[in-house]
């Protein structure tokens, strides 16, 4: 679905963006691509959509090079939800919906208000200006125009941005049945815990280059300690043990265990050993 090679990008003398990075997304594959602010992940999406020209390497979507055919024709296949909400504010959501909704071809939209109540926006705004809206108001709705036409190619760039704990949970699995569909999922995002439960394999980018890419749980198999721990209590108090996880019996006669787990490390303690960066950065 998604074909990149050897992709190279600058904005000017000294200001290189991406430095021949390559990777392939399968048909209906949430892939996420990770990596601090100005690592290239908004290039790269941006390069992908037809926004950004001028670049080198190969760069196909859905077999064509972006724009190539018409980005109108693209535009019909492909949905976005950009970091910041781009929406109009002074119309309400619905207008904007209905706006938005002109670009598309009737047989491909969607119900707006069913994709709204879906997203659990408050429908007594529904007809409200959107400079009225909360931050995760404003990205549900901007969730729902990138869903609006019925997208092959799901490009999202910090979809659970702005969203409390529980919107967070059901971005997560609206974005779980899109792909149940066949909908292939571009995510693009410094959220690992995003990207540890809905990605099927990420790319850590630093510098405009991809340090590693596999699955999650590959990832952080490769780079465990290949450690349990277990805590249990003996003789009142409360104590940790750590051995190796191939050792099937705990070396301690406590009267009762709390807990046992592996000591893997979590995405971001992957990508700060890989990179040596943080994706606070």
């Amino acid at each position: 679905m998604i074909d990149v090679k050897n992709l190279a990008f600058s904005y000017g003398k000294g200001k290189t963006a991406l430095r021949g990075i390559g990777f392939h997304v399968s048909e209906g594959e949430i892939f996420g691509f990770l990596g601090p602010n100005g690592s290239g992940k908004s290039t790269t999406q941006k390069i992908l959509t037809g926004l950004l020209s001028g670049y080198e390497g190969e760069v196909r979507l859905m077999g064509k090079e972006p724009g190539e055919g018409g980005r109108k024709e693209l535009y019909r296949k492909i949905g976005v939800l950009f970091e910041f909400p781009y929406l109009y504010t002074n119309l309400s959501a619905l207008d904007n919906l209905r706006y938005f909704g002109s670009f598309y071809p009737k047989e491909r939209l969607r119900d707006s208000i069913k994709l709204l109540e879906r997203l659990e926006f408050k429908m007594d705004y529904l007809k409200k200006p959107v400079s009225s809206y909360s931050k995760g108001m404003r990205q549900r709705v901007s969730m729902a125009r990138a869903m609006l036409g019925n997208p092959e190619v799901l490009f999202l760039d910090e979809p659970t941005s702005g969203l409390d704990p529980a919107g967070a949970v059901l971005f997560r699995q609206i974005i779980e049945e899109e792909r149940s569909k066949g909908t292939t999922v571009f995510l693009t995002t410094h959220n690992m815990l995003d990207a540890d439960l809905l990605c099927d394999r990420v790319a850590f980018l630093a510098d405009g280059k991809i340090a590693a890419l596999d699955t999650p749980e590959n990832l952080k198999e490769k780079h465990s300690r290949k450690e349990v721990q277990a805590v249990y209590m003996e003789k009142g108090e409360r104590r940790t043990v750590s051995l190796p996880a191939r050792k099937l019996s705990l070396p301690f006669s406590g009267d009762s265990l709390i807990s046992i787990h592996s000591q893997e490390p979590t995405l971001e303690e992957v990508f700060l050993k890989v990179t040596e960066r943080r994706l606070s950065e």
